[in-house]
């Protein structure tokens, strides 16, 4: 772990940025991921004690997403961050590259989500199909409304897999870089300015301190080469 990626740290969390590429958590042997980065990071600190140091994974970003995650160093501390994330106390906003020149300048999305273990991937289904899951969302178009890639702000009220690139795929606004459920055009812009990743990152987290209770927030810039190329591109 990179001294580098750690925003905070105390008895209680540790909040860090995740990188692009890098698992939240895999169980696939040889590949980083970041509770490995993290316990190796508290085991090598003095007074680990040689035991292994307790990592509580509260919430997840899909591997080719970069941005800020928090972990609980201990029991109490994950159950009281978990309760937080399974309601809305805990508010998680996202900056994303959207593709189409059709975007609403603003908006709520509601779908009901069913994932495919079999192919790793998730669609929207009508609310009956069994275990389709109720998935919300709200978007605000911050620059280049009308173009043919814009920023949006997306905040996330539900956790579900690969929530934002499906529904907002779905609305017919899909992300650039992603190779999953971007549509031909989407594509083929990715394609025309050299982007192989999925413009989205986690930028802004907010919660609750699980001891305390004092309202904590942190905030990072996107670092991937799609934010930084579409920068280029309008300066």
């Amino acid at each position: 772990m990179h001294v580098n990626r750690i925003l905070y740290e105390d008895h209680d969390i540790i909040v860090c940025r995740k990188p692009a590429g890098i698992a939240t958590q895999t169980a696939r042997v040889g590949q980083a991921d970041m509770v490995s980065e993290i316990s190796n990071y508290l085991a090598s600190r003095k007074g680990a004690c040689g035991k292994s140091p307790y990592v509580g994974v509260i919430h997840r970003l899909d591997q080719p997403v970069e941005g800020i995650l928090v972990f609980a160093k201990n029991r109490a501390a994950a159950a009281e961050l978990s309760r937080q994330a399974a309601g809305e106390e805990m508010k998680k906003e996202y900056l994303a590259l959207v593709c189409g020149e059709n975007t609403k300048e603003q908006g709520e999305l509601t779908d009901y989500l069913l994932k495919d273990g079999k192919t790793n991937t998730s669609r929207v289904v009508p609310p009956e199909v069994k275990g389709a899951r109720e998935s919300r969302l709200s978007y605000e178009i911050l620059e280049g409304k009308g173009q043919q890639c814009a920023l949006a702000r997306i905040c996330l009220y539900t956790g579900r897999h690969h929530q934002i690139r499906v529904q907002m795929a779905h609305a017919g606004m899909p992300l650039l870089g992603d190779c999953k459920y971007a549509d031909e055009a989407a594509r083929a812009l990715a394609q025309k300015l050299g982007i192989r990743e999925t413009a989205l990152c986690a930028y802004r987290l907010s919660f609750a301190h699980p001891k305390t209770g004092k309202h904590m927030q942190f905030e990072i810039q996107p670092e991937g080469t799609a934010f930084r190329r579409i920068k280029q591109e309008t300066e």
